[in-house]
């Protein structure tokens, strides 16, 4: 295959999933097993990577009618998976990104909201052990690395959107939301009103040690102590939007360097929301996280010309059993492909690497009206440096990263 660019990072194989070649979140079991979770195929393909030069489907884990899978976690032999609605059905609203969850759904559209649990002790052959039931829009992302709990942003009946909630895997065939927490203004059924505008949600947390680190969309980011996870205890609340563009995405803590990578998703074509960024925060100090740089943008080409959105996406998240560094940090752009870049000097962080993949031959039918342009969504590195590049549209891509470590 060739590149649209490329260095430091060389492609290994490309695999279109069995047909079904829309992905967002990338699992890999230490068996060699992957997972792929997706939107608009309503399920999770099963991929034998023992050969990564050598992908192959061996096997699909569908969900209910209507039903996305797009986020996924797995540790040891549990892999979690998230239920709600598929916005190619849902969405009543081209608004998704600027409006409350709550006002941009359909409500008779029947689909699974929550979570599903599988024993992957099989790899290719998952088996369901346990569901977690709730009322509304469902779970859009999780982070589980093991231990009794798992830290999900969820959508309930009566609020505007999703919040922090807590889940106790103790029992993982009875998983239980033990904990809340949300932005006053988010709670519909209880008389709250919000004070901003935009879409106060949150996306995603990542937890190290008793700190959860929270991006909230257009709400920025928060930093909460959940040592009592049945009351998270808010820290801090930052928000840079405006005067930036908002929709706050994906925290990286790391913690051995008290630093932490936020990333901002581009949420519109051609750069119509403003420059995103990747963020590097000093936390040394939980409660008064200070940005002190931001990761270089992409030179090479007229991104924002190219047509589709460009800018940050998703953070390789450091998963335990993955490649872990506090000095690289891979990260997907959207039409730039993925990227890596050195924090050594977390105050001139310097691009490291890049692979962007030419144009996909085809659209699915869910995107047939975007444009034909490569849209890079999550990234996963496991411990020899092999890279796993999810697009919203063209399959998984297989690369690897041999730049300086």
């Amino acid at each position: 295959m060739n590149a649209d660019s490329s260095r430091n990072i060389r492609f290994l194989a490309r695999c279109d999933q069995g047909g079904k070649p829309d992905g967002v979140q990338f699992m890999r079991h230490r068996s060699g097993y992957g997972y792929v979770g997706q939107t608009y195929a309503e399920g999770v393909t099963i991929l034998d990577l023992r050969d990564p030069k050598k992908p192959s489907v061996a096997g699909f884990i569908a969900m209910p009618p209507n039903t996305r899978a797009s986020h996924i976690q797995l540790h040891d032999d549990l892999l979690l998976v998230v239920n709600g609605p598929n916005p190619a059905k849902s969405l009543v609203s081209a608004d998704y990104f600027t409006r409350p969850l709550a006002d941009t759904q359909r409500r008779d559209l029947k689909f699974a909201a929550g979570m599903r649990v599988y024993d992957v002790s099989n790899p290719a052959a998952p088996r369901e052990i346990g569901v977690l039931s709730i009322d509304g829009l469902g779970i859009h992302r999780m982070w589980y690395v093991g231990g009794r709990y798992a830290y999900v942003s969820a959508h309930f009946d009566g609020f505007t959107d999703h919040i922090l909630a807590i889940v106790d895997m103790a029992e993982p065939a009875k998983p239980a939301i033990v904990g809340r927490w949300w932005m006053e203004g988010m709670w519909r059924a209880g008389g709250e009103t919000p004070t901003w505008k935009g879409r106060y949600a949150l996306h995603h947390a990542l937890v190290a040690g008793n700190l959860a680190y929270g991006a909230w969309r257009d709400g920025g980011l928060t930093v909460h102590d959940v040592s009592d996870p049945a009351k998270p205890l808010l820290l801090v609340h930052r928000n840079w939007s405006p005067p930036f563009g908002g929709g706050t995405h994906s925290p990286l803590p790391l913690p051995d360097r008290n630093l932490l990578i936020v990333a901002d998703e581009a949420t519109a074509d051609n750069g119509a929301d403003g420059t995103k960024c990747a963020w590097v925060f000093d936390v040394r100090e939980p409660a008064n996280p200070v940005s002190i740089a931001t990761m270089p943008q992409p030179e090479e080409a007229d991104y924002r010309a190219k047509g589709a959105k460009f800018g940050p996406h998703n953070l390789h998240e450091n998963r335990p059993g993955s490649f872990q560094s506090s000095s690289l940090i891979f990260a997907t752009w959207y039409n730039a492909g993925v990227r890596a870049f050195d924090i050594a000097d977390p105050f001139r962080p310097r691009e490291a690497g890049h692979f962007v993949p030419e144009a996909p031959e085809r659209m699915i039918p869910a995107q047939a009206s975007r444009p034909r342009v490569i849209q890079s969504c999550d990234v996963h590195v496991d411990t020899r440096g092999i890279m796993y590049v999810t697009d919203t549209n063209a399959g998984l891509y297989i690369l690897e990263y041999d730049g300086p470590r």
